[in-house]
């Protein structure tokens, strides 16, 4: 039986029992292997790009005896899927923009018909999946943040359900939290930082957004010893969204009781 990380066991997790799933970049098939054995589902979708990921893929489908029950196909992105072929898509360890292309992709050429579950894991710019899974009335449901090995993860797990607009609406307004801004800044924070993330208000989220502002410390630091006009307005706009940052963190990390 394979070993997950705890990074691709979160992942399993989400996963809804009895679903297809496809498997975008499958590092190895080391999930849909996985989800197989553990009797979590009863097909799965090994997608990769490249042909030595693919032939790693189809070894490790191989050395399970699971080719009867997993594909391991080669394309680009949900390409390898035809439209209700599988009920959950699962793509994890690539950056934000480009989770969000291959869905976007996949959109506009009816790969996403019939599926019903998203599970993403971005390294990076995880406000783009977010924004994504908004303006296409995918209702976010859960989120989770985990430290393995020294690096952060994000993990949203998204459906397709009826009333998805308000749930997300509703969802990203974080009302409960009272934040002391507008709503414009509170939808933008929760695109930014996770609605479900902010409400649970972790140890780890905390250390990402720390990490954060050490970061822009430095872009900070290099900015200003420019004199150009065009590279004070982007000072300036750096040291407000570090600025912003530091309030969001105190309020949600320091006892206002």
């Amino acid at each position: 039986m394979i070993q997950l990380s705890q990074r691709l066991q979160t992942v399993a997790h989400y996963i809804s029992t009895g679903h297809r799933v496809a498997d975008i970049g499958s590092d190895h098939a080391m999930l849909p292997v996985y989800l197989v054995q553990q009797k979590i589902c009863p097909f799965a979708i090994a997608g990769e790009l490249n042909e030595g990921p693919w032939q790693a893929a189809t070894k490790q489908i191989a050395h399970a005896n699971l080719s009867s029950t997993i594909e391991a196909r080669r394309g680009n992105g949900l390409e390898v899927i035809a439209p209700h072929e599988v009920d959950s898509i699962t793509i994890c360890g690539m950056g934000g923009a480009l989770i969000s292309t291959i869905l976007e992709e996949g959109y506009k050429q009816g790969k996403l018909e019939g599926v019903t579950e998203l599970v993403l894991q971005p390294n990076v710019g995880e406000d783009a999946v977010r924004a994504w899974l908004t303006e296409h009335d995918w209702a976010l449901m859960d989120e989770t943040i985990l430290e393995e090995d020294g690096k952060i993860y994000e993990v949203l797990h998204a459906k397709k359900i009826a009333g998805a607009k308000e749930w997300n609406k509703q969802l990203f307004s974080v009302d409960e939290l009272s934040f002391p801004y507008a709503e414009p800044i509170r939808e933008a924070l929760a695109l930014r930082m996770g609605p479900y993330l902010l409400k649970k208000q972790g140890d780890i989220l905390h250390k990402k957004w720390l990490a954060e502002i050490e970061k822009l410390d430095y872009i900070i630091a290099s900015l200003s010893q420019s004199e150009l006009s065009q590279t004070k307005a982007k000072l300036a706009a750096v040291k407000q969204d570090q600025q912003l940052i530091r309030e969001v963190l105190k309020w949600l990390y320091t006892d206002r009781h």
